[in-house]
């Protein structure tokens, strides 16, 4: 039985001048989600486009978006094409995508992104641009204060759907569809389709072509996958394990993915400091020090990226040869998108997830899902070294799946209500005050309590305990307490006369 012959880029009638960057590129054939979408997308029609991660989606629809836009002009302030994404990683890949295959193209591109200056962008836009990269905050941002009109836009495209869903972006891209001209075309590219994605495009597509080339949420062949399973779960057991996995490999360069941007830094930290070439990427991080970062490990500066989900969509690393997580991840889909940064292109790729005893019930659930076999994996001698390591000083063990969600905080940071929220917070300022409060210790009494005594205690005790009362700060994922403030101490000497 022979294969059937695949076609080439040549036989989908691209525009000379982008076949030529195409040629120059070294691409020769498409991959299926570009095979089907580019004919569907220079016609003009609306294409609903699924594929996992690393299939080419971005060339699927910036190749036939480019030949489109070959004929008009833009106006100023009026894009004429906008395509919003996620994060600005994956809108700096885009713009890298249309500087390569219009490179001979009179084609005017604008990128509108957080953590840059927008005075270059500003005057691309007032001389007029036929594309524009935005991320959807920035560009609300910039609509409401007159620097651009969407009234021109003729081809508008979201990228990685899904991840815009994850993300809370839904209602501001429900917001700039109902600024865009009703008559434009609408093309919507995702890894997955949840039930509010199709509710998306149901409303702001007409009558658009559902492209699926794979199964969602299907792993690709070309990754071995393994996961360790430790006997204990804190984080000085999973670093030391990290490392022996990675010791216990040929790592040429890896990801390792961490849940929260907290543990990027220290899993970052404690693999600089056990000899590794490794550094963090996470939203917190200023913009040219994670595209420094990233560009570094393109190049080969960098052994190990350690990263928060930013990493994990869209990014176009095809040359990576291992993946490593932390722990499941908060929701299980994006166990496919992590690992899915290995194994592109045909290339074979090794994945490797540590999975504690709080973690099985979220490992249970990514089996569940991509209904994979998985090699059980652990390094020599590691089950051994893992008895006789110390336990974190802080003596928790095991962090579930409450954790890797991202939503909440530690059990100990959590704390209760009264004293137990105010114990909860800030262990550093806990330390340093409790010397300092060592001399105010209140006496044990001998006689029962009376009841003026009990009304006069609870009177004393009030407000403590609305000066311990926070209010809760949310940043990105992470869910912050603010410190409790120092000048809380007790009465001394000066005790009121109606106390005593």
């Amino acid at each position: 039985m022979t294969d059937t012959p695949k076609i080439t880029f040549a036989e989908l009638n691209l525009d000379p001048r982008i076949q030529s960057a195409i040629d120059a590129a070294g691409y020769e054939h498409p991959t299926p989600i570009q095979e089907q979408a580019i004919p569907v997308i220079k016609k003009g029609g609306d294409v609903t486009g699924i594929a996992q991660t690393g299939t080419g989606k971005t060339a699927a629809f910036t190749l036939p978006m480019m030949h489109r836009l070959t004929k008009g002009r833009a106006r100023a302030r009026m894009p004429r094409s906008l395509i919003l994404c996620p994060t600005r990683e994956l809108a700096a890949q885009v713009s890298e995508n249309f500087e390569t295959y219009g490179k001979d193209l009179k084609l005017n591109m604008a990128l509108l992104i957080g953590g840059v200056s927008f005075k270059e962008q500003e005057q691309k836009l007032m001389r007029g641009v036929d594309v524009l990269i935005a991320t959807p905050g920035r560009l609300i941002d910039q609509f409401e204060r007159g620097k651009i009109l969407l009234t021109g836009v003729e081809v508008f495209t979201i990228d990685e759907a899904d991840r815009m869903l994850d993300m809370g972006f839904i209602p501001d891209i429900e917001k700039i569809c109902k600024l865009l001209p009703p008559r434009r075309q609408t093309l919507l590219f995702s890894a997955t389709m949840p039930k509010e994605i199709a509710r998306l495009a149901k409303t702001f597509q007409k009558d658009p072509i559902r492209i699926e080339v794979a199964r969602e949420s299907k792993t690709a062949e070309t990754i071995v996958q393994h996961v360790v399973k430790l006997p204990r779960g804190d984080d000085k057991a999973k670093r030391t394990a990290l490392r022996r996995i990675i010791e216990s490999r040929d790592v040429k360069n890896g990801i390792v993915f961490c849940n929260r941007k907290r543990e990027v830094d220290i899993v970052a930290k404690s693999l600089q400091k056990h000899g590794f070439s490794a550094a963090p990427i996470h939203g917190d991080l200023p913009q040219s020090a994670r595209m420094d970062t990233l560009n570094k490990f393109r190049e080969g500066e960098l052994q190990l990226l350690v990263a928060s989900d930013v990493a994990a969509r869209g990014l176009d690393i095809p040359d990576v040869g291992h993946v490593f997580n932390y722990a499941p991840p908060p929701k299980d889909e994006d166990y496919v998108h992590r690992i899915g940064r290995t194994g592109r292109a045909g290339r074979e790729g090794e994945s490797f997830t540590m999975v504690g005893p709080m973690d099985e019930k979220g490992w249970r659930g990514v089996m569940m899902l991509i209904k994979t076999d998985v090699k059980d994996y652990m390094p020599e001698g590691l089950v051994e070294e893992l008895e006789d390591l110390p336990s974190d000083s802080d003596g928790r063990r095991g962090r579930g799946r409450g954790e890797r969600g991202g939503r909440g905080r530690d059990r100990g940071e959590r704390g209760g209500r009264g004293r137990g929220r105010s114990e909860g917070r800030g262990k550093g300022r806990r330390d340093r005050s409790e010397e300092a409060d060592a001399p105010v210790e209140e006496t044990t009494r001998d006689e029962p309590e009376t009841k003026r005594d009990k009304a006069t205690s609870e009177a004393s005790e009030k407000p403590r305990k609305d000066r311990q009362k926070r209010d809760y700060k949310r940043k990105d994922d992470d869910l912050i307490l603010d410190p409790a403030p120092d000048d809380v101490r007790g009465f001394g000497d000066d005790v009121p006369a109606f106390l005593k």
